[in-house]
């Protein structure tokens, strides 16, 4: 691994970006193992997939988590919506379509 500074070529960069690239993917499939977790979780207790106060929250977790490694926090907010978005999908699946929206109780 190098620091960013210490990268003196583009091939140092690329695979500095490979790197990370991979370390995110088994993040993002960590996540997901949570994400399917809370699926089986939840369609016992009749809990929908789409939580709105906890939506909100996570978006305002990354929006601080974003300021605090100045990364602009309305971008970051974008990708995550994303993020959840597709992860809402991925629990519907589980749940079936009519737990997807919590407005539907």
């Amino acid at each position: 691994m190098k620091r960013p500074q210490d990268c003196e070529t583009m091939a140092d960069i690329r695979a500095e970006i490979d790197r990370v690239d991979r370390l995110l993917v088994a993040l993002f499939a960590e996540r997901t193992a949570y994400i399917d977790r809370a699926a089986e979780i939840k369609g016992p207790l009749k809990l929908p997939a789409r939580i709105t106060p906890r939506v909100e929250e996570v978006v305002a977790n990354v929006r601080r988590e974003a300021a605090v490694h100045g990364l602009p926090p309305d971008l970051i907010e974008k990708l995550w919506r994303r993020l959840i978005d597709w992860s809402i999908a991925r629990e519907e699946g589980v749940l079936g379509p009519e737990w997807g929206q919590e407005e539907a109780r």
